[in-house]
């Protein structure tokens, strides 16, 4: 193994047994193996325009997605953020399920081997510095809560570009806050919540490696910006989230919220 790789998994591990002690904090906790559960990357892609995204779609659709499916990975979902006065920066979003962490240090690699991968993708994997096809990469890396250890697709249907999917990061302020923000999640009960009023989530996760730690992500789909709303106000009103919400150990454990409202390309994969 090289060098980098050692110093990736003795990151990586670490981090883990600091992520799976937030996941495992009352007895109740299934004691899951490490192979239980899915770890997931987040590629944020950053554009300075149309033109630059447009050849990332080419990219991910006709050669990314493709080499992905032969090494066996499967359900890739790509979404781009709706545009508006305050977020008026394209960006495109894939999110990539992995069974281990080796699939996910050895990916660039098998990508680099692949022939296919390389032929179909030449004109984004050779571009000019003068025409590159991004600004930046941003990549977060998380691990599956135990109350959902593997992601499940969405059920919802209708047109692509009217479906709201919901991307949020929650940061806490410290450590110990953020293990009793994934409590209130797990044996807290808000992810029974949100399954109870069918939010159609996909995952909910630790982020083991990114820019705002601590910090856990989660996605919930809805058909439409009018459905998303109500089921939030049904959330809000209900009396699980009435009661959750006052009890003292879940006090102050978000310190920043983000929320990306996200609708899913024709060839990703949900």
């Amino acid at each position: 193994m090289k060098p980098f790789k050692i110093l990736l998994f003795a990151f990586l591990s670490l981090t883990l047994v600091q992520c799976k002690n937030a996941n495992s904090e009352s007895e109740n906790t299934p004691n899951l193996k490490v192979s239980d559960q899915e770890f997931y990357q987040l590629k944020i892609y950053s554009f300075f325009g149309e033109k630059q995204q447009n050849k990332t779609d080419d990219y991910l659709k006709e050669a990314y997605l493709p080499a992905l499916k032969r090494f066996n990975i499967n359900q890739v979902g790509v979404f781009k953020n709706r545009l508006t006065e305050k977020d008026s920066i394209r960006k495109t979003y894939v999110l990539i399920p992995f069974s281990n962490l080796d699939e996910f240090a050895n990916l660039e690699t098998t990508l680099e081997k692949d022939s296919l991968h390389l032929k179909s993708g030449a004109n984004y994997i050779n571009a000019l510095h003068n025409e590159r096809p991004y600004k930046r990469i941003e990549s977060i890396l998380l691990s599956a809560f135990t109350d959902m250890p593997k992601m499940k697709t969405t059920d919802v249907k209708g047109e692509r570009s009217e479906r709201v999917y919901e991307l949020r990061s929650y940061e806490s302020p410290t450590t110990a806050y953020y293990k009793r923000k994934v409590h209130m999640f797990n044996e807290g009960g808000e992810i029974k919540l949100f399954k109870r009023l069918n939010f159609n989530a996909i995952f909910y996760a630790d982020v083991i490696s990114g820019p705002k730690m601590p910090n856990l992500m989660y996605m919930t789909t809805f058909p439409n910006m009018t459905v998303r709303d109500s089921l939030w106000k049904e959330f809000v009103d209900s009396p699980e989230w009435s009661k959750l919400k006052v009890i003292p150990k879940y006090q102050q454990t978000v310190s920043h919220a983000d929320i990306m409202l996200l609708y899913p390309t024709e060839y990703s994969d949900y």
